[in-house]
Order: structure tokens, then sequence, then C-alpha cells
């Protein structure tokens, strides 16, 4: 039998990424991925690079130059005859880019001396992992000092719209339609549903989005959850709220959908339809309770360290507790990894960003004034829009604003909120300012270059103390 110091269970951001910093530290280290690509071959990567955050934004990219195409472009004298997309080049392109960066991964495997398994990782007590090959249906027993489980997550399927993989599908069906439908629905108008909604949108599709909840993004702050509601209507999505979905069957030709809102029963008909009410924990066959793991609501337990119930078994990322999100996972990876190295792992959920990839962007970090009211605690804020940035005027983006919020007495800055072109950019700098305990008064002070969209940051601090110089 094949003896370890580290197998990771999973090769997604957060397991190829703890498994590579075992390696770094030293550690004799296997990952266990399963994934096969479209072509049938193992690949790295899990779902985020596979059929996740990657493909997604690849194709929110290739929309967003179209869209800019007819929208945009005119107002600065540039103008196309008869604009086309061709769905063909641009999944293919959306391909390529996932096959360069899952390949990347197994270089850096290679590299670092990962040993990959390619197969299912099976617990079976002892720190024994039985892996099943993909390749071949064999099966070898490999053990280990520790084990980390990093298994992500799967879409979460409704009884109500059953997903067949022609008519209705989940998110990853979504990332490959050949054509543009004529009619679109999804069900849920959560992160994955409002991306994908805005894909094809923009390339022409009629948009509907149900969604069961009265509130929409009920976890970003409800300013920016308005203006973001607002300006995704104007854009074509048509985002129905308290909408319960009854039924969808599908047909040769189209989904007929049932659902119910506050004026009753209503019938609706789609192309294709998307189910996209968010993900659940995969744990299929891991075999977890019987190794002495603990699970609720479909979740591994772990404490604030990651630690299972098991000495030497830790759990990260999707599988655990927190936001499902790529760089929670990676830097739960990378704690864990130093902490099995012995060193002192760091992590910090308080601060992870948020973002989606519409557009505008949306971006938060820290705390949302709802939540500061709902805990008692005295704050103050201060809002700048891009509408008085010059550098959002020169590139026709004026839509947005930066909230920020900070604590009522200390002035530590408590939260920041971005609605706007290159939000997932610009929540970087609040998010380190919050772990040095940053003060708005600190981000006020800072020098920020012009023109520059980080302008609205610093006018934003300045506004907490009422002294923007801009509005």
């Amino acid at each position: 039998m094949q003896k370890f110091d580290v197998v990771v269970i999973g090769a997604g951001p957060g397991g190829y990424v703890a498994a590579i910093r075992c390696a770094q530290l030293g550690l004799k280290t296997a990952c266990v991925e399963q994934w096969l690509n479209p072509a049938g071959e193992p690949a790295l990567g899990g779902t985020c690079l596979n059929v996740g955050c990657i493909p997604s934004k690849a194709l929110l990219d290739t929309s967003h130059h179209f869209h800019n195409l007819t929208h945009l472009l005119p107002k600065h004298g540039i103008s196309v005859q008869k604009p086309s997309i061709d769905i063909v080049a641009m999944q293919n392109r959306r391909g390529e880019v996932v096959r360069n960066l899952t390949r990347g991964i197994a270089g850096l495997f290679k590299k670092n001396k990962v040993q990959w398994l390619k197969g299912h990782g099976r617990l079976l007590g002892d720190k024994q992992i039985e892996v099943t090959s993909v390749e071949t249906s064999d099966t070898l027993t490999v053990s280990a000092d520790n084990i980390i489980i990093a298994t992500g997550s799967v879409p979460i399927d409704i009884s109500a719209a059953p997903v067949d993989g022609e008519r209705i599908v989940d998110s990853e069906g979504a990332l490959i339609f050949d054509s543009v439908p004529k009619r679109l629905g999804i069900i849920g108008a959560g992160v994955i549903g409002l991306e994908l909604g805005s894909v094809w949108n923009r390339l022409g599709a009629e948009v509907v989005v149900l969604e069961a909840l009265d509130t929409f993004l009920g976890a970003a702050d409800e300013t920016i959850a308005k203006l973001a509601f607002r300006d995704l209507k104007k854009q074509g999505l048509d985002i129905r709220l308290g909408t319960k979905v009854v039924s969808a069957k599908s047909t040769k030709t189209a989904v007929n959908v049932t659902y119910e809102d506050k004026h009753g029963e209503q019938k609706i008909k789609f192309d294709k339809l998307v189910v996209a009410v968010g993900r659940r924990a995969y744990t299929a066959d891991l075999n977890a309770e019987a190794a002495g793991l603990t699970i609720e609501a479909g979740r591994i337990v772990v404490d604030e360290l990651c630690r299972t119930g098991v000495d030497g078994i830790y759990a990260i990322g999707d599988v655990v507790n927190g936001p499902m999100l790529a760089h929670k996972a990676s830097e739960e990876g990378v704690a864990v990894a130093e902490m099995i190295a012995g060193q002192s792992g760091h992590i910090d959920h308080s601060h992870i960003p948020w973002v989606i990839y519409t557009h505008p962007e949306i971006a938060w970090a820290g705390q949302t004034e709802q939540q500061l009211k709902a805990q008692g605690v005295p704050y103050r804020v201060g809002s700048f829009p891009y509408m008085a940035l010059g550098r959002a005027q020169g590139a026709g983006e004026t839509q947005g604003v930066v909230k920020m919020i900070g604590h009522g007495e200390t002035d530590r800055l408590l939260g920041v909120h971005v609605y706007g072109a290159q939000a997932s950019e610009l929540i970087a700098e609040a998010v380190v300012a919050m772990e040095f305990h940053a003060s708005t008064e600190d981000l006020a002070r800072i020098v920020h270059a012009h023109p520059t969209l980080s302008e609205a940051v610093h006018e934003a601090a300045l506004a907490v103390d009422k002294r923007a110089l801009h509005i």
C-alpha cells in the first residue's frame, strides 16, 4: 500500500491549491480527482475551472463585447454594420480557455511533484482511501497521515423541474447551448441565474427569471440590490420575484412551466429552461459518516480550523459551512496545508469578498447596512456615484456607486459595497483595508491616481465624513 503524508480528495480550487501548498512545504502529497472533460479525458480544476467560474466568465466576456457593439461603441463614434455572433466560435473559445487552465494545473502538479490519482476517492477508515480509476475501473488503496476533503458541490435539483439535459438544463447545460434560445427561462435569481441570464440576454434571448423569494439578492446591501434590480430589468432581464415553480414539462419544441405568484397560478412557455436554485455539498459515496465524520444539513462539520471530528482529517470549501466561493476554498486549503506542516495557518472568513459578474458588476466585503441595523451597531455611511468620475465618463461606464460603512464611534471600516465597472477589482482595496483594521479616514487620506475608477473608493471614504469633493 502506498503511503503519503497528505492525500487530498478533490482537485477544484480548494483541493488543487491545498495539494500544491502541501508539496511546497515538503509533504509527500497525492490528489484524487475523478473529473472527465467532454472528450472523456481526466481533468483537474473541478467545477470552477471546467463548468463554473471560468467558462461562465469567458461567455460573459464574449457576450459583453457583443453587447457593446450596439450599446456602447456607437457613442464612441465606432459603428459596425449588422453585428453577428458565431456561437460555435464562442463555445470553441470557452473550451480553449478551460483546456489551457486545466492543463496548467496538471503542469503545476508535475512541477511540485503532486501525484494525481485519477479516480473517485472513498474513505475506508484508519486514514485509508480507496481510489476507483476513471480510466480502468480498477481500485487501489492508499493511506495517509492526513486527509483533506475538498469534494466541492453540485447543482441543486428540484422535483418540479427535473433536468433532462435537453430542454431543461442545470448551470452546466446552460454553458454549452449551440444556439441562442429565442425564449429562455431561468429558475433562481441568484449569482448563477443572473450571470447566465445576462450572457444569453446580451446575445438576443428573451430571458425570464423566476425567483421564489420576494427579495432580490438578499445577501447584498439593500441599496446595491435595488440599483442592480433596476438596471438588470432595463437591460431586458424579466425578473419576477415571489414566483414558485410548480411544474415544468418538456415537449419536442418547448418547456411548459406552471408557477404560482400573488395572482395565483400562471403558465409560461420557453425554448429552454435553466434550473439555477443553488448548489449542495457533494459527498456522494465518500463514506464520510462511516469513517467517523459528522454531516449536518448535507455538509461535513468542521471547527474554525477546518478540522473534522477525526484526528488528521480536514474538510474545506463548498463541502463545509460558509459561502460557496472558489477563493474561500483556496485560502482554506492553504491554511490547512500550513497547519499540517506545523505552521500557523490563518483563516479569516469575515472579509471574504463576494462578486457577481453581471454588468455592472456587484462586489462587497464586510457587513451590509441591514446587518448592522439588526445588530444595533452604530455606523456612518458614505457613497459616491460613478457618474461623477472622469474615468467613468470617458469610458461611458457611468452606472454605479461605491458605498462605504464605518463604525459610528471608532470609524473602523465595517463594509464596502461596489456596484459598477471593475467592481471585482476595486473591492480588493477594501479587503486589504479591513484586514489591517483601517478606518474610513485611512482610505480618505490615501492618494488615488487620477483619472481612475478607484477614486470612487476615495470619495466614498470622504463622504462618510460628509466631505466628498466632487458631489
